[in-house]
């Protein structure tokens, strides 16, 4: 049983072109516990960062063609999207990177510039099996003209990795929160962590609902947030992979929740890319969920709670 009788401690500060959000059950654990999240960080920017000329993940792209060796933070990270782009049947695959920059997303979201060029270029991806990935020897090589994002795993490998540790140097439960990609560590406040979903982690509606999570991650992907102008055009950073494309309006957001953040994410932005087949696609997974239509209208699955007011939650 859950002794502490505090509200939960919170800090925030920004990281990966975003927000990150930490509250600790303990209050007397939130400097250490903020120390300990901040190395975390900073660590997987310096390896994963698609943004950052000097990362390691940058420098791979820059060599495709080359056989890379990789470490050990951002070997992981490769396992971990491998892994979610086998489980999504290739509906979130790593190798949207090219595709990405040809929509204009070649920098980070807040320097994000693209009004004044051309038409978006697009190209399907050339897929995990174009990519030759040795784990054991973290060896990597792309095709020449290939590139890897991680976009859509790894801020949710950060806050489940970040989770876990932040947890154990602290001794307390903790909840981290990058930008929408929720996950839980060690054990959670009595009645659990209240979490308001919307549509902009940054400016929730005062009537956002809320749901309580004891465990495991929770993660929103949407198109409401990241969005962009280029030559007449709406686009945004959910891409399908067969295309190289945003795939067709049809969910505004979808939210997942489940046993990591990783797996919640994978499925959510799957479920983007997907359009009316995602339900079934969630229902066959087990996975409890709420899918908000571009029109407004929400469709939970897999006993996801009807929607109820937030007050004083996590966004």
């Amino acid at each position: 049983m859950n002794t502490f009788v505090h509200a939960p401690a919170k800090a925030a500060f920004p990281v990966f072109g975003t927000t990150a959000e930490l509250l600790v059950a303990d209050p007397d654990q939130l400097d250490l516990a903020l120390r300990t999240l901040r190395a975390e960080l900073d660590a997987i920017d310096a390896a994963c960062s698609r943004f950052r000329p000097d990362s390691e993940l940058s420098l791979a792209n820059a060599n495709a063609g080359t056989a890379v060796t990789v470490g050990p933070l951002l070997a992981e990270a490769l396992d971990v999207a491998w892994q979610v782009a086998e489980a999504s049947g290739g509906l979130v695959d790593p190798t949207v990177g090219a595709a990405l920059v040809g929509l204009g997303y070649d920098r980070t979201f807040a320097s994000l510039r693209p009004e004044g060029l051309g038409p978006p270029v697009t190209a399907a991806a050339p897929g995990l099996r174009s990519v030759d990935w040795a784990p054991a020897r973290r060896r990597l090589r792309l095709p020449p003209g290939a590139a890897l994002d991680l976009g859509a795993t790894a801020k949710a490998w950060a806050a489940d990795r970040a989770a876990r540790l932040v947890a154990e140097a602290s001794g307390c439960g903790v909840l981290v929160n990058l930008g929408g990609d929720l996950a839980t560590g060690g054990e959670a406040p009595e009645g659990g962590w209240r979490i308001a979903v919307a549509d902009d982690h940054r400016a929730p509606r005062p009537d956002s609902p809320v749901v309580c999570v004891h465990g495991g991650g929770v993660a929103t992907s949407g198109t409401a947030v990241r969005s962009w102008e280029r030559a007449g055009q709406r686009l945004h950073h959910i891409v399908d992979p067969r295309t190289g494309r945003n795939p067709a309006p049809f969910w505004r957001t979808v939210t997942v929740a489940a046993g990591s953040c990783v797996q919640a994410n994978g499925a959510a932005t799957a479920a983007l890319v997907l359009g009316p087949d995602a339900p079934a696609m969630l229902r066959e997974s087990g996975l409890p969920a709420r899918l908000v239509h571009v029109d407004g209208g929400v469709v939970p699955v897999c006993g996801w709670p009807q929607d109820a007011p937030a007050r004083g939650a996590a966004q």
